[in-house]
Order: C-alpha cells, then structure tokens, then sequence
C-alpha cells in the first residue's frame, strides 16, 4: 500500500473527534513529519485556531498547544489566504508547511506540518496537499457527530441567535468552473437576522440573500423559519417566483404581518448567464463589469410575510463572463459615519473597485474591514452582510 492511500485511509477510518490524531500519526510514520497541526478559521476570519490534542492517559501532563494566529499575518495566513502551500523555514533546517484545507472551494483552515528539511518539502508536498483536502472533507462529515471543530473555530462565544444563524449557512465560500462565492456576516459571534443561502445543480445555482428584520432570538427564529420555508419549496423542484410565494404565505401564517422578511433571491442558468430575479425588500446588488462599477435595480416587490398571499413576478437579469456581483445587507449600505454620512453606494463602489484582485471568498471580509473603518467604531449596531459572486460562465467545450 503507498503512503497516500495509507494516510487517507487513515483518515476515513478515524473517528470523528480523533481525525487529528490520526494525522499526525500516519504523516509521522509515512512520511516523516516531525509535528502536525490543525489550525480553523474563526468566525470572524480573523485568526486561525489551534484544534486541541486529546489527552491519551487519565492524568496526562499538558501537552504544547499552538497559539492562534492571525488570518492576515502571518505564514499560515498566507497559505489560507492564497489557498497555496506555504513553506516557513524553521529551526535546525526544520521546514514547516502550511498546507489549505479546503472542500470545494469553501475554507475550512490549515494543515501545519512540520518536517525534516526541504528535501523532504520538495518530494512530498504534492501528497501532503492532496491529504489536506482529504481532511477537510472529513471534518465537514465529522461535524455531523462532534463538536470539536465547531468548538476550535471560537475564539469568542457565540450568541444563541449567532449559533443558530451559523448552522443555517451553506458555508462562507464555494467554487466552481462556472462561479466562484464568497460571504460574510458580521457581528460573526453576535449576528441574529442577515443570511445568505445557495444551492447548485448540474445546470443552475440558486442563491438566496437576506436583510432580517428584528433583533437577538426573534429575528434568527424568522430568519430560520423563512429560509427553511424557501428551501422545502426550492427542494419541491418549483419556480424562484413560487419559492418567494410560498416562503410569503409560511411567515404570515405564523407572524400574521407583524415581521417580514427581505431577500433577493436569483436562479442562474450556468450554461447561458440568463437568471431570474425576485426582488422583495432591501438587499442591495452592485456589479463590476469592465472597471465600472455600478448598482444594479430591479422591480421593487414586497417583503415576505408583510401581507396575505403575494403574488411575486420574477424577472430577467443577464451575468456575463467577468462579472463580479457584490449584494449586501442595508447593515452595510446605510451605516453612518461618526458625522451621520451614510456609507452608500459611492463608498461601496470604491470598496468594490479597491478589492477587484482579491479572489471572491476574500472580498466580503475586506469590504466589512472597510465599513468598520466608515463606521468608526468596532461594533456595529446591526447586521452587517456582504456576498460576492465571480461569474465565469461555461468552459469553452464543457
């Protein structure tokens, strides 16, 4: 059996709170590794934290624990950051390499292994990259059972609305051939309304982006209520504009029009770039095409749940090949400034424009760093949220 399929196995057998462990166990017997570590992204993007290892004994002596470190930087950063290994020389000729751990473009943290010199870089660090990748597909099945890697991404505790808004998102990031996504919410650790949805097929992607209305538990309740209400009609094979009727009528059976919900909700054709568009409440959508940035309206149609059985009208919108959509959240477009200047489109357009070489997954958190800047203060006083969608349509032959 060789080394890789070895440690995959490895993996895929362990249990899900020892996945660490089994790790570091197969890379230091495969392939020499003299350490290994798992750092998780937190929820705020800011720093990478250490997964903790298991005692091994009743009383064991404390192990050496890695400290977080920064998302912005710092080497492990930088291998998050380009979602490319990275190689920190270290002491006595010991190489250290930072390795993503990513599953389909969503980013989950880095793999650190520590080895015996570069020599041993330059022969494994193909395999050791395609074991990170087994990894993160392992802990996002070992999620399901433990919370160990929910746990090592806090770097704060969460609200109970934020616990209950995190476990309803998708991701922070995915990737295709056809588009890349990127998303952020802030306050991370106390969020409570804003929410972002997306599902893909082999031929559309449906993304959902949503203004909450309310604060604290109220407003993560509605917000659960009508997105589970737009899934369960999205998953019945029905059209965006009947999802939007559907999800309507389930939010004012319940609330009877005393909270509604905003969303913008699109249905992408991956082959063509032909999307339908609902529009019912605040969400903003802004686009890059070309160097310009402009936003982007569509026909204003009210908010779930305000009214008794609405009636919604998609409409059309075309995506080409280059376009980057930025939607956000009314937290970002009307936030003021300390002398009462909204934030508005001018700023966000320069935002957009300033971060036009990031990748999508690392626009929203640079725009959000921007708006704390505007804001003057750290804390903002409502949702904050920003999605990013990297259209490239089609491969030619695909």
């Amino acid at each position: 059996m060789n080394r890789f399929v070895a440690a995959e196995r490895a993996l895929r057998t362990a249990a899900p709170h020892a996945l660490l462990d089994a790790t570091r166990a197969v890379l230091m017997e495969q392939y020499g590794a003299e350490d290994v570590e798992l750092l998780m992204a937190d929820y705020g993007l800011s720093v990478l934290q250490p997964v903790p290892v298991l005692p091994h004994t009743p009383e064991p002596v404390p192990p050496h624990e890695p400290e977080p470190v920064p998302v912005h930087n710092s080497p492990a950063g930088r291998a998050f950051g380009s979602q490319r290994p990275y190689c920190e020389d270290g002491r006595d000729g010991r190489v250290r390499l930072h390795l993503p751990v990513s599953v389909r473009g969503d980013r989950l943290g880095v793999l650190t292994v520590t080895l015996p010199g570069a020599d041993a870089v330059r022969r494994w660090e193909p395999e050791l990259a395609d074991i990170a990748g087994v990894l993160g597909h392992e802990v996002v099945v070992a999620e399901r059972d433990t919370d160990l890697y929910l746990q090592a991404r806090r770097k704060d505790r969460l609200t109970l609305a934020a616990e209950m808004q995190w476990q309803l998102l998708p991701g922070r990031s995915c990737s295709r051939p056809e588009y890349e996504l990127g998303a952020q919410l802030e306050p991370a650790y106390a969020i409570f309304g804003d929410n972002f949805d997306w599902s893909a097929t082999a031929d559309r992607l449906m993304l959902y982006v949503t203004n909450g209305m309310g604060e604290g538990i109220e407003a993560s309740l509605l917000t659960n209520l009508a997105i589970n209400a737009l899934r369960n009609a999205r998953r019945a094979g029905i059209s965006i504009a009947d999802q939007a009727a559907l999800a309507d009528q389930a939010v004012y059976a319940h609330y009877r029009g005393r909270c509604y919900l905003s969303v913008l909700m699109f249905d992408f054709d991956l082959a063509t770039g032909r999307t339908r568009v609902v529009d019912a409440g605040s969400p903003q959508l802004l686009r890059l095409r070309d160097g310009s940035v402009e936003r982007v309206t569509f026909d204003a149609q009210l908010p779930l749940g305000m009214f008794e059985e609405t009636d919604y009208v998609a409409q059309d919108f075309q995506v080409e090949p280059g376009d980057r959509l930025v939607f956000v959240s009314d937290g970002v477009h009307a936030v003021s400034s300390p002398k009462g200047e909204a934030y508005g489109d001018s700023a966000l357009a320069r935002a957009i424009h300033s971060t036009r070489l990031l990748p999508a997954a690392e626009v929203p958190r640079a725009i959000l760093r921007e708006l704390t800047g505007h804001r003057g203060r750290p804390v903002a006083d409502d949702d904050a949220l920003v999605v990013c969608l990297d259209w490239h349509g089609k491969p030619a032959g695909a």
